[in-house]
């Protein structure tokens, strides 16, 4: 029996050839999120689903795929558009792709924090914006990373590679988390594991690596903001929703804190509004791994996990 799989949105053609090995593919042609009656009708006797981080997986859409349902792809290495229990439970595997945006995450992570601590942005929009302007000692000065301390919420894949890339900037490590890392892994780094709470009152930076669940939804609060420095910056490259947009406006309007740079927002594509009145913020449209390599390899990996489990063999990289 001929296996049909669904890709709910374009992806490039080197995964498609991939999945044209295992069964017969359908790529959704909106070139726009699937609105919930729209997925849920594409993935109709779908043995396999390609999801994109929009997607919302859960028992109703299983359940409008029907039991033949074998496989859901997710091309993001965070899965909480995925209600697993939900979707594991109904006997259907779930992937992600890890590994392959280490790289580029962490390299946009460090443009972000070069971008808001020199006030990059906030320079070039003076120059389109075509406005007078001389050097002098004192025009447009921003903060050194130099000797500065890099806090790190959430220290695996990413976080480490970013720390890597700041360690070569002279910047001290800090980091919190779940579980603490390996003894070589703070070895090399010289990384000093902190509560949270500690960690945002003494870090110069602040850089968001966790994944989105229930206990980091809105980590950065009122309240965190509150316990950073005046002169401390916060960057998200992880999910939007871990930051409180509403109270990190207001933060860095009060002057609570010297700037943020995002790419990741919590209602996306919506930025908060307050949010682009600030010359203190630096945004950009969820970039993290937008490069030609890393998306074309995230989507072959979501692919071989479909060919690996549509031929009963063990998933690439499951999700559990």
């Amino acid at each position: 029996m001929d296996k049909r799989i669904v890709v709910t949105r374009t992806v490039p053609e080197s995964a498609v050839e991939v999945l044209r090995g295992a069964g017969t593919v359908q790529v959704c042609s909106q070139d726009r999120p699937l609105s919930v009656a729209e997925l849920h009708d594409a993935v109709r006797g779908a043995h396999a689903v390609v999801t994109m981080l929009h997607d919302r997986v859960d028992a109703e859409l299983v359940a409008a795929a029907g039991d033949q349902l074998q496989v859901v792809a997710n091309v993001a290495v965070g899965y909480d558009n995925i209600d697993v229990p939900a979707v594991t439970g109904r006997g259907v595997t779930v992937t992600n792709t890890p590994g392959v945006l280490v790289d580029a995450t962490a390299d946009l992570t460090l443009g972000l924090l070069l971008m808001v601590t020199r006030r990059l942005g906030e320079g070039e929009r003076l120059l389109r914006a075509r406005e007078p302007w001389t050097f002098h000692l004192g025009f447009m000065l921003g903060t050194g990373l130099q000797g500065k301390t890099l806090g790190i919420v959430g220290l695996g894949d990413i976080g480490q590679a970013v720390a890597r890339r700041a360690r070569a900037f002279g910047m001290n490590i800090a980091y919190t988390g779940r579980r603490r890392a390996a003894a070589e892994v703070e070895a090399e780094l010289d990384a000093r594991h902190l509560p949270l709470d500690e960690l945002l009152r003494t870090a110069d930076v602040v850089s968001l690596h966790c994944p989105l669940t229930e206990q980091t939804r809105h980590l950065i609060d009122e309240r965190a903001l509150a316990a950073m420095k005046p002169t401390a910056f916060l960057v998200n490259t992880s999910r939007g929703p871990v930051v409180d947009e509403q109270a990190l406006a207001k933060a860095l309007h009060d002057g609570r804190i010297a700037g943020a740079a995002l790419d990741v927002f919590e209602r996306e594509p919506e930025v908060e509004p307050a949010l682009l009145e600030l010359d203190n913020v630096v945004v950009v449209p969820h970039l993290g791994s937008a490069t030609v390599e890393t998306r074309t390899a995230m989507a072959e990996l979501a692919a071989r996990n479909v060919a690996a489990v549509l031929a009963g063999a063990e998933p690439i990289t499951p999700v559990r």
